[in-house]
């Protein structure tokens, strides 16, 4: 069985209102088609690779491919698990935890997006939340990183919301022109000082070796 050599698919973290898991490529494509039907404002751009320029089928085929490549390109050396979030079994969006030597750095990046219509209802930072109950308690990192344009005010309240500090800056170009994000980072122990979203994880043991982490 798939779960047998894939245990992501068992994998499943719970909050109270959303269900982030493995997409089965229907799903997928029903998270694709999300994508297609927008995820900010015509007048944003929050993403230094401008995939949300595309049109709505090259989208729609854009979020399905990578999220096949990065499955695909799994090692434990440098690793993406991108996981759909679900609100009452409907999926609205995608968010990403990746890892780069992570037995030795024990950090972890985040990313996400929802569909447009869910914005401001707090499912983004329940999402994220969910992530870092991962990152924190599933893995033991150290560490959560995000990097956000300076102007995108949605998702640097976000990630101050949850407990990020500023840890510095980027610089790098889009459409010719530079463009300034903040480094924000999430330490173990200010994580564990503050209030946390109470989040059920389930499935992960077997999932551990791909980490690189040795199950307890």
């Amino acid at each position: 069985m798939l779960i047998d050599h894939w245990p992501f698919v068992g994998l499943r973290l719970n909050t109270d209102r959303l269900e982030l898991r493995l997409p089965t490529d229907e799903e997928l494509t029903e998270v694709a088609l999300v994508a297609a039907g927008g995820v900010h404002q015509r007048d944003e751009r929050p993403y230094l690779t401008p995939w949300t320029d595309l049109s709505p089928p090259e989208r729609t085929v854009h979020v399905m491919k990578q999220h096949w490549s990065r499955r695909g390109d799994w090692s434990r050396d440098a690793w993406t698990l991108e996981l759909a979030v679900f609100d009452e079994q409907r999926p609205i969006g995608m968010v990403a935890l990746r890892g780069r030597e992570f037995p030795v750095l024990r950090e972890v990046k985040t990313e996400s997006w929802l569909g447009l219509e869910h914005h401001g209802r707090g499912l983004g930072t329940e999402a994220r939340s969910a992530l870092l109950h991962l990152a924190f308690v599933g893995l033991e990192a150290d560490a959560a990183l995000s990097e956000v344009f300076q102007n995108n005010p949605a998702s640097q309240g976000v990630s101050r919301k949850l407990g990020y500090e500023h840890d510095g800056i980027s610089r790098d170009v889009l459409d010719g022109r530079s463009v300034t994000s903040d480094r924000l980072r999430l330490t173990r122990q200010v994580w564990e000082a503050g209030p946390r979203l109470k989040v059920t994880m389930s499935g992960l043991s077997p999932c551990l070796p791909f980490f690189g982490v040795t199950p307890g």
